[in-house]
């Protein structure tokens, strides 16, 4: 995120192989849940994921649909976590206006 459209190609092959798949989440604890900071590259639905899709023949980056919709998937609850955290940060930051 936030690299030149340069290095995507490198950056998806060396990354690849740490992507979170259900192969790889397997390996997990059963009640481990999974987290992520968002933007998520999980499917054809944004321009980005279309944009991925059409240059280097892929669905998904750093994380499948699979576990990004799964029931163990709180993405959400931790980007509305970090909301509030960003609120608190600016909030102390700026002399508590």
């Amino acid at each position: 995120m936030g690299e030149p459209d340069e290095v995507w190609e490198e950056r998806i092959k060396d990354l690849s192989p740490y992507q979170v798949n259900k192969a790889a989440f397997a390996y997990a604890n059963s009640n481990a849940k999974f987290m992520h900071c968002l933007p998520a590259f999980h499917d054809l639905n944004t321009t980005i994921g279309k944009e991925i899709h059409k240059k280097f023949g892929i669905d998904c980056m750093e994380v499948t649909d699979e576990i990004f919709e799964s029931e163990r998937s709180i993405v959400f609850d931790e980007a509305e976590n970090r909301m509030h955290s960003i609120k608190a940060i600016m909030y102390a930051t700026l002399g508590n206006a």
